[in-house]
């Protein structure tokens, strides 16, 4: 399940929305949100219920997944950074309309979850360097005719509210002049509910979440996954803006994650291995990403 080459020249825009910065220690004080997390010894950890295997819950309530794992580490550098190694977390449930207000107006620290890093919400927001690739694609029912966006002319489509991919199917819209019903619905659970109960003619998200989403409801005979892709998605670890600091902990992360080699078994961890919850994705890591994580790697000898 490889993403098509065509898109692998998006990877300039995800190398370009990297925080870049370079190591940067604490000298005078700390930048805002540093500040305020070593005067309450808790990051707040912006979390998804249904993004699978990205951000979502396990069998116990509890916020477990790839990105989450990834903000922790980003945590234990915070700790480092702010001199206090027994930091705490706090679990903030997010949704795809509120996660960058939720940064903005400072209520969550990192937003850990399944949100697309590009030049329009960088202007607000920052990002990590790239944790996954996908695409917007449509999951519809076993049963429909659809096998591509043209098909759904006159259709009823459902997508999540303030996401990517809501601009993605405006976008073949107007293109195509198919006349679609685009409907939004708060969260991923939401929108696979809409699908199920016949509200909807097709889904349209990223096409690791509807194949998540399929696992999670063992839902493989009443639903595929189809079409091309509809739009590029560079995902990353969003947080605050302006702060130079706090970028240089999140990039000295990902270095440390990549120098260490942790980060392919991190990924085989969640994409590849059976999950907490039982599911088995087994999606293989993209190219794109190989080659991002590589860029990580500052040991010795490392091909960069």
């Amino acid at each position: 399940m490889r993403l098509i080459s065509a898109i692998s020249g998006g990877l300039l825009l995800a190398c370009a929305l990297a925080t870049g910065a370079s190591g940067q220690t604490g000298g005078e004080g700390l930048s805002p949100t540093l500040s305020a997390i070593k005067g309450a010894h808790v990051v707040r950890l912006g979390y998804r219920e249904s993004s699978l295997p990205f951000s979502f819950l396990d069998q116990a309530g509890r916020p477990i997944g790839y990105s989450l794992e990834l903000c922790e580490a980003i945590v234990e550098e915070i700790g480092v950074e702010v001199d206090d190694p027994d930091l705490k977390i706090e679990y903030v449930k997010v949704t795809s309309d509120d996660r960058i207000d939720a940064i903005l107006q400072n209520k969550i620290d990192l937003e850990c979850g399944s949100t697309t890093a590009n030049a329009e919400r960088a202007k607000r927001v920052a990002f990590s360097p790239l944790i996954f690739v996908t695409g917007t694609k449509l999951m519809v029912p076993k049963a429909s005719t659809v096998s591509a966006v043209t098909d759904l002319k006159g259709k009823t489509v459902v997508v999540n509210k303030g996401t990517t991919n809501e601009q993605a199917m405006h976008a073949v819209d107007k293109k195509f002049s198919l006349g679609l019903n685009i409907i939004t619905s708060p969260d991923h659970e939401q929108s696979f509910q809409m699908l199920a109960d016949g509200k909807a003619d097709a889904f349209a998200t990223d096409d690791i979440l509807l194949y998540g989403l399929i696992l999670r409801h063992k839902a493989q005979d009443k639903f595929r996954v189809t079409g091309d892709y509809l739009s590029y998605e560079p995902y990353g670890i969003m947080f605050r803006k302006g702060e130079p600091q706090l970028s240089a902990v999140v990039e000295r992360t990902f270095r440390k994650l990549g120098s260490n080699h942790d980060l392919v078994p991190l990924y085989n961890k969640w994409f590849i291995a059976r999950l907490p919850t039982g599911e088995r994705l087994n999606v293989p890591i993209s190219l794109q990403l190989e080659e991002a994580f590589k860029a990580m790697d500052d040991s010795p000898g490392a091909n960069n």
